[in-house]
């Protein structure tokens, strides 16, 4: 179906014709798809549906002028566009409208999402990037509304770093940056905060994006009334126009029905973006959505007579074949026949895509029914077996829950019983579900030999008369060494260029290496995260810097939605290599609290979060994820930056270990496990409960996703026998995590002797001040006793109470 555009001019009538019916077939199927899956989902063969029906014609222009290299960043209803660059058909349209897992009949996300999102492999089998200039690359979506925009900049952002940067091999990368970042959004999406925010970003950075907003003046049921001012966010944002004395946007407006004025636009649009690095805002009106919103609701419940009366007269795919017939490109029975030919490849199409999803369910169903009525011919409890049996037998067609459901509840009738039938049942499930599981439940993380937990530790070394210094100037030079080493790096931030950040952990970077690598940003933090996902999905390496943990916050949705997901989303057919550098621990008042981390920990799972104590261990982080294909955000101790340490020797080669503890005090009475700032005082209060016979021993988490993948801690506590957790979140947070992780994943509790405890912040964000901090998150003193408490509780005469 799919065929490259011709862009030449000077083509003969025959052949633009050929290329006019090809559109108007491309169109015609994407249509058939919405109409067929909508009544897919109401019989109840899919779940949900939403399509891009009503948006055809526009995405015919926009595939001509997308090209290889080029990106786009979309949302749920850039159907047609997929179709037309080849890399949807009908039956991988259907299969995940079925929400098939497996990635041959879904290469969108092999069924982990619904049906209307779209992205392409940019990865080979075994984790390697493929040549992003040879294909069309379409990012993996998500649905949250507008966010796929702060994405959108980063990548276009990457095609001015290749542009610009010399040095980095952007063999699969890019081609002199000519690349293009398409973008798409429905135009009440455009209310989010995140489309202002990356508009405005874009503008600031001046990078190839071209933002398509579909506007069929409904969000859902809400009219543009209730969405935009004057209703037209074309008109609204005229002030970001570019003129000869401003840089800005091209921003242009085209009806959505209008074949021969699409074309000229996406052209013009494609272009500008291209050759100028210039970003180009398409305003597509006078859309309709012929279906409604999606397949929850009737659009005939909240559109007037006269709107559905306009909408069936302008709908773009009527009036594309209108033109066609009135400019001889074809005839009513011409057109007819296709209309035709192509129901019938739909439903088709349709057809293969069930059966292929039905067989191997059919399968399995078929064997639990054989285990299940030999089963029950040797029970005592055949009427339930056989009721089993002939419930899933009725099943004309199954999902996986109904025969694993029937399999393990058969098991509950036969629980004192022993019989080669039950062992095949029990070996059918335990193998099943191992086979199973993991199609619905894999790629977390990267399970490639690029893993972060396949980067081995080198220590840190250090020159017999090595001098001490501040941390901040060990991650300046350990961040100098990595700059000078890969050229792909960059990092950027909110004060990370001029002054070097905050802390001036990247003093003088920006003047050796220019403020395209070391650059500047805005206060925007979601554009800021956004930037970095782009550009580590282009094979660049960024360091996105959020200054304080606390600014997370405002960037959270991104990370948790579109970051942490990408891998899994996609079955590993996608990365972002991000590094999130921020600082935290022990701030001090309501808005510098850094209480968070539990928050993060749930909403951040597919990234690695990082807590070093000090700057070699942080510096060891950066190093070893440089070498990784996965995610992370590291936390720097924001009062580490002036502590003195040694200066390392073997900067850029360091590398502290992912997911590994480090015992930096043995013990023998109780097992003491922290992070970051707080473990330092753990460490000064372990030496002062000495003085009164308390033998700690002082565990460094080190990393809290992924933690202690060596079960350290255990045979610390196997050794101790008591347990605390202490953490400056609030109670509940990150405590409640590791203590859960401690006993029941490592299975601790079998070997305590007393209650583990946990000791946290208050409540209560804290105070502004150092008095603020003492009274609200644990003390020293804090530490002290409740470790005392603990010995008390085992022994109270060696141990009399203190108050």
């Amino acid at each position: 179906m799919h065929t490259e555009p011709n862009t030449i001019n000077n083509i003969t009538f025959d052949d633009f014709k050929a290329e006019v019916i090809n559109d108007y077939t491309i169109a015609v199927t994407s249509r058939e798809c919405s109409l067929l899956g909508r009544r897919e989902v109401l019989t109840g063969k899919a779940k949900f549906g939403i399509f891009g029906d009503g948006k055809e014609v526009p995405q015919l222009a926009w595939a001509k002028a997308f090209k290889n290299g080029d990106f786009r960043s979309g949302y749920y209803r850039d159907q047609t566009f997929m179709m037309a660059i080849g890399e949807l058909t009908i039956d991988q349209f259907f299969a995940g409208l079925y929400a098939h897992p497996s990635i041959e009949a879904d290469p969108m996300s092999a069924g982990r999402q619904m049906g209307g999102h779209f992205g392409t492999h940019s990865l080979d089998k075994d984790g390697n990037w493929k040549n992003l200039t040879k294909q069309k690359n379409s990012s993996a979506d998500i649905s949250p509304t507008a966010g796929q925009m702060p994405r959108l900049l980063g990548l276009a952002q990457a095609s001015k770093i290749y542009r610009n940067v010399k040095g980095i091999d952007a063999t699969k990368f890019s081609v002199n940056g000519d690349e293009v970042a398409w973008g798409t959004i429905g135009n009440a999406s455009t209310s989010e905060g995140l489309f202002f925010e990356t508009i405005n970003a874009a503008g600031v950075l001046q990078v190839p994006m071209v933002i398509s907003i579909w506007d069929d003046e409904y969000g859902i049921s809400v009219h543009a009334k209730h969405q935009t001012t004057k209703e037209n966010i074309s008109e609204i944002l005229k002030g970001f126009q570019r003129d000869d004395k401003h840089k800005g946007y091209e921003i242009l407006k085209v009806n959505g029905w209008d074949y021969v004025a699409l074309m000229e636009t996406y052209q013009q649009a494609s272009k500008i973006a291209r050759e100028e690095h210039v970003p180009v805002m398409i305003h597509v009106v006078e859309l309709t959505q012929p279906q409604g919103h999606s397949t929850s609701g009737s659009h005939e419940r909240y559109k007037s007579p006269e709107r559905l009366t306009w909408e069936a007269e302008h709908d773009c795919i009527l009036k594309m074949r209108q033109w066609m017939v009135s400019n001889n490109i074809a005839d009513e029975e011409t057109l007819d026949s296709i209309d035709k030919n192509i129901k019938k490849q739909v439903r088709e199409g349709k057809k293969r895509a069930w059966d292929a999803y039905l067989k191997p369910i059919k399968q399995e169903q078929n064997e639990v029914i054989d285990i299940l009525t030999k089963l029950a011919s040797s029970s005592p409890n055949k009427v339930f077996l056989t009721k089993l049996a002939n419930d899933l037998s009725a099943i004309k067609e199954p999902i996986r829950k109904d025969v694993f459901s029937s399999a393990r509840k058969a098991l509950r009738y036969v629980i004192s019983e022993e019989s080669a039938e039950k062992t095949t049942l029990q070996n059918w499930i335990n193998t099943n579900l191992d086979r199973v599981q993991p199609k619905y439940s894999s790629h977390l993380y990267s399970e490639t030999k690029h893993s972060v937990l396949n980067i081995k530790e080198v220590e840190p070394t250090y020159d017999d008369n090595a001098e001490e210094v501040d941390g901040r100037l060990i991650l300046r030079d350990n961040f100098d060494a990595i700059f000078s080493n890969y050229p792909e790096t960059l990092v950027f931030g909110e004060d990370s260029g001029n002054i070097g950040d905050v802390n001036q952990g990247l003093e003088g970077l920006q003047k050796k290496y220019g403020e395209l690598r070391v650059a500047d940003a805005g206060i925007r933090e979601a554009t800021i995260i956004g930037q970095g996902i782009g550009m580590a999905m282009r094979g660049l390496r960024p360091i996105a810097e959020i200054q304080y943990l606390d600014y997370l916050m405002y960037a959270l949705q991104i990370i948790s939605d579109d970051l942490a997901t990408l891998y899994y989303r996609t079955l590993g057919k996608q990365k972002a290599p991000l590094i999130i550098r921020t600082r935290g621990h022990r701030l001090e008042g309501i808005w510098h609290s850094g209480s968070q981390m539990g928050g993060i920990l749930h909403l951040m799972r597919g990234v690695n979060i990082l807590v070093p104590r000090n700057m070699v261990k942080a510096a060891g982080f950066y190093n070893t994820l440089l070498e990784s294909d996965e995610p992370a955000l590291i936390v720097e101790c924001l009062n580490g930056y002036r502590l003195k340490e040694k200066m390392p020797n073997n900067l850029g080669q360091l590398k502290t270990p992912v997911g590994v503890v480090e015992t930096v005090k043995e013990g023998a009475d109780i097992t003491l496990v922290s992070y970051g700032s707080t473990l330092r005082i753990v460490e000064d209060v372990a030496k002062e409960l000495l003085e009164v016979g308390v033998d700690a021993e002082v565990i460094d988490l080190q990393s809290l996703l992924p933690l202690d993948i060596n079960h350290d801690i255990v045979k610390s506590v196997k050794k101790t026998n008591r347990l605390m957790v202490i953490d400056e979140d609030v109670p509940g947070g990150a405590s409640a995590y590791i203590l859960n992780e401690i006993l029941n994943t490592q299975g601790a509790y079998q070997y305590l002797d007393s209650q583990p405890k946990t000791l946290t912040a208050k409540a209560h964000r804290p105070a502004y001040g150092t008095d603020g901090d003492y009274f609200s998150k644990p003390s020293s003193e804090d530490i002290f006793e409740a470790v005392y408490n603990v010995m008390h509780e085992v022994n109270p005469s060696s141990y009399p109470k203190i108050r």
